[in-house]
């Protein structure tokens, strides 16, 4: 049976670091679950809830090409649809912004044409109204 992402296995703990825990899977690869895919809730101490040599059933969530396996214990158990959390309400989007102008998507280089545009008349307005008519740096004399 070889490890693919989304299946469930039976493991045993070997090891407890303060970022997660080492479990053994069938055929001897080893895999981590990290401290928060332990439980539902927030997790302050790892051995509250896991000690070596616990039998657990983890679910893989990754697999790196390095051979690093991400498990998951929380995924792995089945919750029934009441107890699993209800997806967040969207709020609807009208095509439109908050003050009533039409909703428009930019890609970065028509974003970064605007700035610069807007960037060149400021500074060209900065300048016109710092010089005096005469040039130089206004009337400085000193």
């Amino acid at each position: 049976m070889s490890i693919e992402v989304g299946s469930k296995l039976q493991g045993k703990v070997t090891g407890i670091t303060n970022f997660g825990a080492f479990v053994e899977l069938p055929e001897g690869s080893t895999g981590l679950v990290h401290i928060s895919e332990v439980a539902d809730n927030y997790v302050k101490d790892i051995n509250e809830h896991l000690k070596v040599g616990d039998e657990v059933e983890v679910k893989v969530i990754n697999v790196e090409k390095d051979g690093k396996i991400g498990l998951s214990i929380k995924k792995a158990k089945e919750r029934p649809e009441s107890e699993s959390r209800p997806p967040r309400p969207q709020r609807p989007r009208h095509g439109r912004t908050n003050d009533n102008r039409p909703q428009r998507t930019e890609t970065f280089e028509s974003k970064m044409a605007r700035f610069l545009k807007d960037s060149e008349d400021r500074l060209s307005s900065l300048k016109r109204n710092t010089e005096s008519k005469r040039g130089g740096r206004g009337a400085r004399r000193g």
